[in-house]
């Protein structure tokens, strides 16, 4: 009985540490967000980094923060990437987003033994070539424009014991269209926990926390005859002044447990509670279906609450995201390498259904 209270006392000192982390995060998440509302929809910007990537995560719906890990997991909970496969990973997406959006996502993760796990991730948006149009000229002037927007990120994550995750991740937010350009910085952190792989899971995070940001540049600068001066006078430049806007802060709450359905098949449900700072608050749910670790196939649907009638919605005006759906095949490829080859189709009120197309590879 002394052995085990010793032991008992040992592991409690371990894991004490990481708990007081995940209760600062969660401190540090409740003083930052408010309950989801209508009346925010609309007032924040940089909204390229809610858009979803990667066709594991966006198949469930992203329903996938306790359940998610290697380097999908970079986007939708960085606690995830330090349980990678093998000694690290490379992801490439690609998607047809929106009004003819093209989203590009790269990233790659590599485990620095007991160190933990660090990583790199890009998302870039093409939106093609836009006329430019004047007020003299509103059919065109022959000229176009590319609106360059882009988001850089650096992730750390931690196996800090063998049920708890930690990772964090800094991104850079760039936007720019023609000469006017904002730049900004947010950050992610989350934390995961699992009873061991066929056991009850947890995971919290907290996305997108940031200061405002800001639109500059000299196309912001026009020369006028300012009103009042007597005719002939020389033009004078006059800036237009812009205000600030709100990074979308979310957190998010997930839990996932997994169902041995003989020996050859896994089915893992999960679900996510979404805290959106600028929309309505979401409740995502998910499901995976895992075939001798080689096929895998996935669904999902989200609804979102409206605070202003305490309905849910989806697939219409107030929430566009309807049910979605995937699967992909996992082929080992030499030694600890393999590659996965993932798909997802999700439901879109209004537009095109998106797809999504991802090629990973473990090495």
């Amino acid at each position: 009985m002394f052995t085990n209270l010793i032991k008992r006392d040992g592991v409690m000192k371990r894991i004490f540490p990481y708990f007081v982390v995940l209760t600062t995060l969660l401190v540090m998440m409740s003083s930052v967000l408010e309950a989801g509302s209508a009346r925010r929809r609309g007032t924040a910007g940089a909204q390229e980094l809610l858009i979803p990537v990667g066709s594991v995560g966006t198949a469930l719906g992203g329903a996938a923060t306790a359940m998610i890990s290697g380097i999908e997991a970079a986007y939708w909970n960085p606690a995830g990437v330090a349980n990678i496969s093998g000694n690290g990973e490379v992801i490439v997406s690609h998607m047809k987003y929106i009004a003819d959006i093209d989203v590009s996502y790269l990233a790659v993760a590599s485990k620095l033994g007991r160190a933990g796990t660090l990583g790199l991730s890009m998302t870039t948006l093409n939106f093609g070539d836009i006329p430019i149009t004047t007020t003299d000229m509103p059919d065109g002037t022959g000229e176009y424009f590319s609106p360059r927007f882009f988001v850089i990120g650096a992730l750390y994550s931690k196996k800090m014991t063998d049920r708890i995750f930690f990772g964090t991740k800094l991104n850079l937010v760039s936007e720019q269209v023609i000469n006017t350009s904002a730049t900004g910085v947010t950050l992610d952190a989350g934390v995961q926990y699992s009873a061991g792989e066929d056991g009850f899971k947890m995971g919290v995070v907290l996305k997108n926390l940031g200061p405002d940001m800001k639109f500059n540049g000299s196309d912001l600068e026009q020369q006028v005859v300012l009103p009042g001066t007597e005719p002939g006078t020389r033009q004078e430049p006059l800036r237009v002044p812009l205000s600030g806007f709100e990074v979308p802060t979310q957190m998010e709450l997930g839990i996932a447990y997994p169902l041995k359905v003989g020996d050859m098949l896994k089915l893992t449900l999960g679900g996510s509670f979404v805290n959106d700072n600028f929309n309505f608050d979401q409740y995502r749910f998910g499901a995976e279906l895992e075939v001798v670790k080689m096929a895998y196939l996935r669904g999902c649907l989200t609804i979102a609450e409206n605070p202003e009638n305490n309905k849910f919605v989806f697939n219409n005006e107030d929430y566009m995201w309807g049910p979605g759906i995937g699967g992909g095949f996992k082929i080992p490829v030499g030694g600890n390498a393999s590659l996965m080859i993932d798909y997802a189709y999700r439901v879109t009120a209004y537009f095109d259904n998106n797809q999504w197309f991802s090629i990973r590879f473990g090495f």
